[in-house]
């Protein structure tokens, strides 16, 4: 393999890191490998002499940075809303996020009307859903998950932690769940819940 063909898979490679940051639906996530993409891809436009590209990237990296920070260091207000399994708001944003939350739920069937569901609101904008059952068992206060979604622009955990928060203080003690979704699964162990057989617990 000559240097050549070698400086030529480096610019493939950040190229394609970039058109993959174009598909991530965590802006977060966006900003981490579209910096890295034109990192690669900057490198790639010095070592070619293209240096109106290379410069053209480092701008890219120096707005990435920027957003990153500000995504990182902007505290997020949330509010918790009780609401009705009937709530016309509420169905509206479930029609409008069906298909991202079959994604993570796909046994998910809309909220019936003896179920705990709560909209997690940011300032003006829903931020996220949460829908569960009482446990039939002897634990007070137990939740049994049946949805616990958040869009795409507040999926970096802070919308749950503030939930869980907000469980708490309501006088809920253990949240339970069940999942087949590897994406799901690796939330849940980052959020603190441990798998007992095929359920998933957390106590609050």
């Amino acid at each position: 393999m000559t240097i050549q063909t070698l400086i030529e898979m480096i610019g493939y490679f950040g190229s394609f890191l970039v058109i993959v940051s174009m598909l991530m639906t965590s802006v977060v996530k966006l900003r981490i490998i579209n910096t890295v993409g034109s990192v690669i891809f900057c490198g790639y436009a010095i070592c070619i002499h293209s240096y109106p590209t290379a410069a053209m990237q480092l701008c890219l990296i120096a707005i990435n940075i920027i957003n990153l920070y500000k995504l990182m260091n902007t505290k997020k207000e949330y509010t918790a809303v009780n609401v009705k399994a009937e709530d016309g708001f509420l169905n509206h944003f479930l029609d409008e996020n069906f298909s991202d939350i079959a994604h993570f739920f796909p046994d998910c069937s809309k909220p019936s009307s003896d179920d705990e569901v709560i909209l997690i609101m940011c300032g003006q904008n829903p931020a996220g859903v949460f829908v569960a059952s009482k446990e039939n068992d002897d634990s007070p206060g137990a939740l049994f998950i049946k949805l616990d979604y958040t869009t795409p622009a507040y999926r970096d955990t802070s919308a749950a932690k503030f939930l869980f928060d907000f469980l708490k203080s309501q006088g809920v003690q253990k949240l339970s769940t069940k999942t087949i979704i590897p994406a799901h699964k690796r939330y849940l162990k980052k959020m603190g819940f441990e798998q007992n057989g095929e359920v998933y617990v957390r106590t609050l």
